[in-house]
């Protein structure tokens, strides 16, 4: 990895890994903590829908409205929130103040990142490396965030042993997962304290969508549809098909989630290599493609060995599109329009997708059989298509040369 502009990038970097961590443990706690609380599966649906809700409306905020604030101010301020919503999940057990949290709050029942962190952090990273390096660098990103989710999803194991082997109950075990999330919380906050004046400064100043507003609305619509059909599958409710379809244990699930998180992140590297030589959309399509076959497949597989490898030959793919897309979007726009195009076409990871996630809970609460599975890989299939359709010939300049596209020799 080239050389970056300044540190600024690594303390990203840093916040990244605290954050995924913390993010792929209370991703699995929540599916197993709120049924031990009292609540179904329909419940369950609610709550996630309510916690994507509540994220994507402070993302679109910090995208439209907050460009005027520093975006150090903002970071330190998803901190504080994210220090006080872990305090909070960790203390009550009530339905109706567990949502009203999820959805103030900046919890993630997802193996991806979808708060108001993401595009803030998204565009202080443009303006730390070339346009030559860019893709590597988001490619980086992605593996910190993921490797370290991946890690946190393993580490529920950990809770599960302390009420197993003591007089801990299983739930106060899991709420200190929550209360990990608070310290996490302090933690990143002083890191972001540690930012330069830079992260400010470096390149023009943050400015609401301008001349690349029709390119980035036509994203996020596309963005939305592949939002949506994630909403069926974030993780959270995945591990919850997979608790009542195979009554798959906990640590088991954590191990899942361990290997497919690891081989998700890592594939972001290879997108990094490919997407040089056959250009950000193609990469994007050409992956996802058949990792989302392999989705619907998991569904129709009558045994949980063969549930499993289906899941597992996903994750090998279905990353690939994370790191080109962003560099993709940061390509396209101006560099003052990049924090508000980042907000803009991340909002419909969460808003889209929180229409779904009840849905996928009330079809869980009714049957085992992978409906959400089967829906989530069909609307994903259909971005792809579109976006190959629409958006292969849009290409960002430093792929403009014939030279540098295979496919156009």
């Amino acid at each position: 990895m080239p050389e970056l502009t300044h540190r600024d990038a690594s303390v990203l970097l840093t916040t990244r890994g605290l954050r995924g961590f913390v993010d792929g443990l209370v991703s699995v706690a929540i599916a197993v903590l709120l049924p031990l609380l009292g609540f179904s599966a329909l419940q369950v649906g609610v709550t996630v829908t309510g916690m994507l809700l509540g994220s994507a409306a402070v993302t679109l905020f910090v995208g439209t409205r907050a460009h005027a604030m520093p975006r150090r101010t903002l970071l330190f301020v998803g901190a504080a929130l994210m220090i006080g919503t872990g305090l909070a999940f960790g203390t009550f057990t009530q339905f109706a103040v567990l949502l009203v949290v999820g959805i103030a709050g900046t919890l993630n029942p997802t193996a991806g990142d979808v708060s108001m962190f993401l595009p803030l952090e998204q565009s202080l990273l443009a303006a730390t490396t070339p346009p030559s390096t860019r893709t590597a660098l988001y490619a980086r990103y992605t593996f910190v965030g993921g490797l370290a989710g991946a890690i946190g999803s393993q580490a529920i194991a950990i809770p599960e042993a302390i009420a197993r082997h003591t007089s801990v109950s299983q739930a106060t075990a899991l709420r200190a997962c929550f209360i990990l999330y608070s310290i996490t919380g302090i933690t990143v906050w002083l890191l972001y304290r540690t930012l330069t004046q830079e992260a400010e400064t470096v390149g023009p100043p943050a400015q609401p969508l301008g001349p690349s507003r029709a390119v980035v609305y036509r994203l996020a619509a596309l963005f939305s549809l592949d939002a949506f059909g994630g909403g069926f599958i974030v993780q959270s409710l995945l591990v919850l098909w997979l608790f009542r379809r195979f009554d798959l244990s906990v640590s088991a699930a954590g191990t899942l989630l361990l290997v497919t998180g690891t081989l998700g992140a890592a594939s972001g590297f290879v997108a990094a290599w490919l997407a040089a030589r056959i250009g950000l959309i193609r990469t994007m399509a050409f992956t996802h493609l058949p990792a989302n076959c392999f989705l619907i497949a998991a569904a129709l597989m009558p045994t949980m060995p063969l549930a499993l490898t289906m899941l597992i030959a996903r994750s090998v793919l279905s990353s690939m599109d994370v790191p080109a897309r962003t560099s993709y979007v940061m390509a396209v726009v101006s560099p003052p329009e990049r924090a508000a195009a980042a907000s803009v076409t991340n909002v419909p990871r969460s808003l889209a997708a929180a229409m779904s996630p009840a849905l996928a809970g009330w079809m869980l609460q009714h049957s085992t059989f992978g409906w959400p599975l089967i829906i989530a890989g069909t609307c994903k299939i259909l971005y792809d298509l579109l976006l190959l359709s629409g958006f292969r010939h849009l290409r960002p300049a430093e792929e403009q040369s014939p030279s540098s596209d295979p496919v156009a020799k």
